[in-house]
């Protein structure tokens, strides 16, 4: 009998399955707890990016301090900043877990830099019949921050007689059945044919008009966003009052005062001209202006002070220049002098050249095919004015934009492109 108690195998299947059992359930234990503990790294993960960049934002405590201290190094208020992000940013549950967290955040002469590493243990559920009690995860955010806290802005308008232009195709129909079928308000001041004071008793509105009240409200922006009284000044320039003295003409001086700047941006108006044909028409030399505001700005610098600050040309055009130029003009002279043409880039590369950044918001140039003259000198070259405005411009600031729709948008967000913001980097 003790024989064939040996030989029988019927209870195999049950002590297999047993032993199977096990190994099932803790292959979906693992997977659980896995998963768990993943999900946990990303909570801290995420908090770790939040405090990277929040520790080194341009309005954060750290960069404020070293800021007004003038102080490169290690920057213990950022650091201390950067703990507090990543607590408030993780729920009690999650930051339990961990175990080490190290912040280090620094700045050099042109950079602000934080570092964020932390190691956490994760309690296991299912791995604890394997004797396995935790599972150890570990993360790290990089971020960097280049300030452009100190900021002169050159605001060059165009107020040439081009930006007499109704500002919308129902604005130019409108202009062009009580004007005689010229889309154009002339400024004629004081005449009794003075179309300019006509679009305003037909209620057409100009894209001077718009400009001017786009102005205004980017000065806004300017001023709820800036944290120290001198940290964005402006200077305000159109190409003069009259077509017999048009050139670069200041509007309102270099000034921190932006109350100040946004009242006399409220006062800029068309170009006036004397009559019809004043100049042979040659009002809109941005080259020559633009060569004055080069000399006027100087060198940018780096904007990490009051007395290095960066520098922005901010233009404001249609892009179409009309200049007495009888030699270097891109395109056929009209007569011996007159020259018709998109904007020559020549001088943006130079103010560029100087550290200078140009941001460019390009008020379309609409197509008038009912005037004759635009069909024959401007329509040729029509497709190059974007072109060449956006040549003009550093890198992601230009603008095209209707002078209709969203001017005031597209300055608003032209001027927060220039303020530099924080980003991840690893």
């Amino acid at each position: 009998m003790f024989i064939s108690m040996l030989k029988d195998r019927s209870g195999n299947f049950a002590m297999m399955a047993a032993l199977l059992m096990v190994v099932l359930c803790t292959t979906i234990g693992s997977a659980v707890d896995y998963t768990f503990a993943l999900n946990a790294r990303q909570k801290l993960q995420q908090s770790a990016d939040s405090a990277a960049v929040g520790a080194i934002a341009e309005q954060s405590v750290g960069v404020l301090a070293a800021l007004s201290k003038g102080s490169s190094g290690a920057i213990a208020e950022a650091e201390a900043d950067a703990q507090q992000w990543f607590r408030a940013n993780t729920d009690a549950q999650t930051l339990a877990y961990v175990t080490n967290f190290d912040f280090d955040v620094t700045r050099n002469s042109t950079t602000f830099t934080s570092r964020v590493e932390f190691h956490a243990s994760v309690p296991t559920t299912f791995l604890k019949i394997i004797g396995k009690n935790s599972i150890d995860v570990a993360g790290s955010a990089t971020g960097t921050y280049s300030p452009v806290t100190y900021t002169d802005f050159y605001l060059m308008l165009d107020n040439s007689p081009s930006m007499g232009l109704g500002a919308t195709t129902s604005d130019i129909s409108l202009l062009e059945a009580n004007n005689g079928g010229c889309a154009f308000a002339c400024h004629i001041a004081g005449n009794a044919n003075d179309a300019y004071a006509l679009a305003k008793s037909i209620g057409a509105t100009l894209r001077i008009q718009v400009v001017a009240s786009a102005t205004q409200s980017m000065i806004n922006t300017a001023k709820t966003t800036r944290r120290y009284n001198d940290q964005y000044r402006m200077a305000l320039y159109t190409l003069g009052p009259k077509a017999a003295n048009a050139r670069l003409t200041e509007v309102a001086a270099m000034s921190s005062n932006l109350d100040d700047i946004k009242t006399s941006a409220g006062t800029i108006d068309l170009m006036s001209i004397a009559g019809k044909g004043e100049n042979g028409y040659q009002q809109t030399d941005l080259l020559s202006a633009l060569t004055t505001l080069k000399d006027t700005a100087g060198t940018g610098g780096s904007g990490l002070s009051a007395a290095n600050r960066q520098k922005v040309v901010f233009l404001v055009s249609d892009g179409v220049e009309d200049a007495n130029r009888p030699t270097g003009c891109l395109k056929t002279l009209s007569g011996a002098t007159r020259c018709q043409q998109p904007i020559d880039t020549s001088v943006c590369t130079k103010i560029k050249a100087n550290g200078v950044r140009i941001a460019v918001l390009y008020t379309t140039y609409l197509d008038v095919d009912s005037d004759s003259w635009y069909r024959k000198w401007i329509k040729p070259f029509h497709s190059e004015i974007a072109t060449n405005m956006k040549a003009c411009a550093s890198d992601g600031l230009y603008f095209e934009v209707s002078p209709s729709s969203g001017v005031a948008d597209a300055m608003n967000a032209l001027f927060l492109k220039v303020v530099n913001m924080p980003r991840l980097t690893g």
